[in-house]
């Protein structure tokens, strides 16, 4: 019978990497790769936000994304330019400060909670919304390494 139980379930769901997702370009959608390689303090290779002070990774939650396409758009991971795209971690209760470690050795500290859009997304205009300015949570790299899709995803203390 318990097991039928959702609230079980969900404390017994893992928390993972759906998606990694990198630009060479700020302001754009980012395209979907295997694996991302990031560098303490500097952020993930090959992207265009690495280098900055307090926005080297962003995240957001594939159940940040589902709420989009219930109002209608067609988005994935990568669209919302998040670096990494999570399920199972309730990014929206995360601190400035708060440290994630994600796979065996990579250790991020929360940084920014949400972000200031100075000018309007393609999907700001499709939907009249967006999900990124409140629920995207931005990081510093603190211990570097590789993230890979399916990688685990939890709060360190």
């Amino acid at each position: 019978m318990k097991e039928n139980n959702p609230k079980i379930k969900d404390r017994k769901r893992k928390a993972t990497v759906v998606a990694v997702s990198i630009s060479e370009q700020k302001g754009i959608k980012k395209r979907n790769v295997e694996s991302i390689e990031l560098k303490e303090d500097f952020g993930i290779t090959g992207d265009a936000h690495a280098g900055t002070e307090n926005r080297q990774v962003s995240l957001l939650s594939r159940e940040s994304i589902e709420k989009m396409k219930r109002k209608g758009l067609s988005v994935g991971p990568g669209d919302f330019a998040e670096n990494i795209t999570t399920e199972g971690i309730d990014l929206l209760s995360l601190n400035i400060g708060t440290r994630l470690k994600i796979g065996r050795e990579v250790l991020l500290e929360i940084s920014q909670l949400g972000k200031q859009c100075h000018r309007r997304c393609n999907i700001y205009y499709q939907a009249g919304d967006c999900v990124m300015p409140r629920e995207g949570r931005f990081a510093r790299v603190r211990k570097g390494g590789i993230i890979r899709v399916g990688d685990s995803l939890e709060v360190s203390h």
